[in-house]
C-alpha cells in the first residue's frame, strides 16, 4: 500500500475525531471494533473486508457489558449527551433480567440473540450510517471507512491494510477520545468524583478474573512459562503484548515470574519463546477455553493466532527485536514466520 493511501488515511481518521460529531460513544466503539476485526480477519493484500453486521454487533456487546455495570457500585455512567446510549440500556436490562455476569455465560443464554439483534440493529442505525459524516451535525458524506451493504458493512480498498498497520494507534485515539467524552458528559461528575480508574473500568479485566486465570494457569503448569523455573508470586502475562493489541483473550495468557513480566514488558517474546507458545496453546486449548469460560474472558483460539502472525508480521516489517530473557533480544526476522509453516 502506498504511502500517499496511508497518510491520507491517517488525515481522514483524525478529520473523524476532530470534526465528527460524537453525541454517544458509538462511534469510538465502531472505529475499535472494526481496528480489532481487521487484525483478527483481514489479510496484508489491501483487499476489500465484508463484515457482517451481526459481528459488529457481537463486538459492542464485548465493548459495552463491563461498561452496562454500575460504576463502582453506584450508578451506570451516562454514554449519550442526553438520555443513556441504548446499547447501554439493551446490556444493562439484559443482565439484570439473566443475572449473566459475564458476556461468556450471557452467549449461552435464550435471550443473547434477542440482544444480539437489538444491538446490531442499533449499531447499524447510528454509528454505521453516521460515522463517515465529517464536518459536524451539518457535515457531508465522506465514504472512506467502507460502504453499507443489507447484511453487512465492506471495508474500502486499502482500509483493512491500514487498520492493521495502525491498530495501536487507532486504538488508543479512540480509548482517549471515549475516556473524554465521559468525563465531559455533566451527568457522569458526581459518579466519577475524583476517580482516576475510569479507564480501568472501562476496558480492562478486573483483578478477581485475572486471578481465576492464574489459578487456571497454575493447574496446566506451576513454572514460569519464559524462563521455566517455579513460580511462587506469579503474573499472569499476556504473551502478544496488551499494549500492542490491548484486548484479552484466554488463549493470549501465560504465567510468568514478576522479574520476567517486567523485563519483556511491550516487547514481542524471540522465537524460541514463540515456538514455545505455539505448542503451548494448541496442546491446552480446551483447558485455556475452560479458564477464559470461568474468568469471563473471551476464548477464540483462532483470533489469537491471527493476532499472533499479524504482531510478528509487523515487527519483522518494522525491523523490531524479539525478547529472550532479561537484558538479551534478538532481532525479528523472516525466520520467525516459519513457526506457522
Amino acid at each position: 500500500m502506498k504511502p500517499e493511501f496511508q497518510l491520507a488515511f491517517l488525515n481522514k481518521i483524525q478529520r473523524l475525531f476532530a470534526e465528527g460529531d460524537f453525541t454517544a460513544s458509538y462511534k469510538y466503539a465502531l472505529l475499535i471494533a472494526i481496528a480489532d476485526i481487521a487484525v483478527e480477519s483481514g489479510r496484508d493484500d489491501g483487499l476489500p473486508l465484508a463484515i457482517p453486521h451481526r459481528r459488529l454487533g457481537q463486538k459492542f456487546i464485548e465493548l459495552y457489558w463491563q461498561q452496562a455495570a454500575p460504576f463502582k457500585g453506584d450508578g451506570v455512567l451516562i454514554q449519550n449527551n442526553a438520555s443513556q446510549a441504548a446499547v447501554i440500556s439493551q446490556i444493562a436490562q439484559f443482565r439484570s433480567k439473566h443475572q449473566a455476569s459475564t458476556v461468556a455465560t450471557a452467549r449461552l443464554l435464550i435471550g443473547y440473540k434477542q440482544l444480539l439483534r437489538s444491538v446490531t440493529n442499533t449499531v447499524v442505525a447510528y454509528p454505521v450510517n453516521h460515522i463517515q459524516n465529517l464536518g459536524g451535525k451539518k457535515g457531508k458524506l465522506e465514504q472512506f471507512l467502507f460502504h453499507i451493504d443489507t447484511e453487512s458493512i465492506t471495508l474500502l480498498p486499502g482500509v483493512a491494510y491500514c487498520l492493521r498497520r495502525f491498530q495501536p494507534l487507532v486504538q488508543q485515539l479512540a480509548r482517549s477520545h471515549w475516556i473524554d467524552h465521559i468525563k465531559r458528559n455533566k451527568q457522569n461528575i458526581a459518579l466519577l468524583g475524583q476517580d482516576n480508574d475510569l479507564e480501568s473500568f472501562l476496558f480492562e479485566t478486573s483483578r478477581q478474573s485475572l486471578f481465576i486465570v492464574q489459578t487456571g494457569l497454575r493447574k496446566i503448569s506451576s513454572k514460569c512459562f519464559y524462563c521455566g523455573s517455579s513460580v511462587a508470586d506469579a503474573d499472569v502475562d499476556h504473551f502478544i503484548p496488551h499494549s500492542l493489541y490491548p484486548r484479552d483473550l484466554a488463549h493470549n495468557f501465560v504465567l510468568a515470574h514478576p522479574s520476567c513480566n517486567r523485563s519483556k514488558s511491550d516487547t514481542l517474546a524471540a522465537k524460541v519463546h514463540l515456538h514455545r507458545w505455539l505448542e503451548f496453546v494448541q496442546s491446552n486449548a480446551d483447558d485455556l477455553s475452560q479458564i477464559g469460560y470461568a474468568a469471563g474472558i473471551l476464548a477464540d483460539e483462532g483470533s489469537v493466532d491471527s493476532v499472533a502472525r499479524w504482531g510478528y508480521a509487523n515487527a519483522v516489517a518494522g525491523g523490531r527485536q524479539g525478547w529472550v530473557k532479561p537484558n538479551q533480544y534478538e532481532p525479528i526476522d523472516d525466520s520467525y514466520l516459519k513457526a506457522w509453516v
